[in-house]
């Protein structure tokens, strides 16, 4: 289902005023990097944390610096604080001491972020992941439904398609480039680790024991309500992640094919996706 454009729409904050708080969380064993944002006019009513999980190249910086501060103006928009940490391997938290495992997304769904959101003090939460955040998203509230009030699914990857494996080959030659240009471009967030960051995610996809990756049989265990977007351009991904997602979820769902856009919606789309994306949060704490 298409959401339909409403005037009741949230105002987004383009320059929000909040409260950060940098953070290690170890609970999981590495030191994960972490952001606790508050909003400076006080908490809603019934607010929830937010818990941002990023994408397979991702990072805290790349949610707050590439086209505006995301979970600041959600926070500003909804009232809700929120969680912003960066997995083992990337950024400033530990690196990975061995190679990612074919169900390493389940192992961050299941064994990770329930440690790392009891450090931080958290229960219940609005999980809003992007790409393979999503995908630990959907998989975090099919094993935790008690924890999970709604989870925003931002380009997921439930299956492995032929567009995903054709978009990593691409992105790797382009890694791999002469003119150096990806790879400058994670160096600004990823520094001296943007080579294993980068080969730990593209071996991990490329290798064959990926090659049967299928999530869909845990989505009927998720009963938090979904809202699930992708771009309609996504180099990662076709419309048929958001099907398997409306299709299989046991609670209700509702899907976005975000026009003229690609892999990243939040960012190459905001002044469109914020606002919706608050107004599911407001809806989901309203249940």
């Amino acid at each position: 289902m298409t959401p339909r454009p409403s005037p009741e729409l949230p105002v987004v904050p383009s320059d929000p005023v909040v409260h950060r708080r940098r953070m290690t969380l170890a609970a999981a064993g590495p030191r994960l990097d972490a952001v606790s944002i508050e909003p400076a006019a006080g908490r809603a009513s019934g607010a929830l944390p937010l818990v941002f999980l990023h994408e397979g190249l991702g990072s805290i910086a790349q949610w707050t610096a590439r086209g505006g501060d995301v979970p600041a103006r959600l926070v500003a928009a909804t009232g809700c604080p929120a969680l912003v940490y960066e997995r083992q391997g990337y950024a400033g938290s530990d690196p990975l001491t061995a190679p990612r495992a074919p169900r390493y997304l389940y192992d961050e769904a299941w064994q990770v972020l329930p440690r790392v959101l009891d450090e931080a003090g958290i229960g219940s939460c609005i999980p809003i992941g992007h790409s393979d955040g999503a995908s630990i998203a959907l998989l975090f509230a099919a094993r935790f439904p008690g924890r999970t009030a709604g989870l925003v699914s931002e380009a997921a990857h439930v299956v492995v398609e032929a567009i995903t494996l054709a978009g990593i080959r691409t992105a790797v030659a382009l890694f791999e480039a002469s003119d150096g240009k990806l790879r400058t471009a994670l160096s600004r967030y990823h520094g001296e680790r943007t080579e294993a960051v980068f080969r730990s995610w593209a071996d991990a996809w490329l290798s064959p024991g990926f090659a049967g990756f299928d999530m869909t049989g845990e989505l009927a265990r998720v009963t938090a309500p979904v809202f699930a977007l992708q771009g309609e351009t996504d180099e990662y991904g076709s419309p048929r992640q958001l099907e398997l997602i409306a299709d299989g979820v046991g609670g209700p769902a509702e899907t976005w094919l975000v026009p003229d856009c690609g892999h990243v919606p939040h960012h190459q789309a905001a002044d469109r996706v914020l606002p919706r994306l608050a107004a599911f949060v407001g809806k989901a704490l309203d249940r």
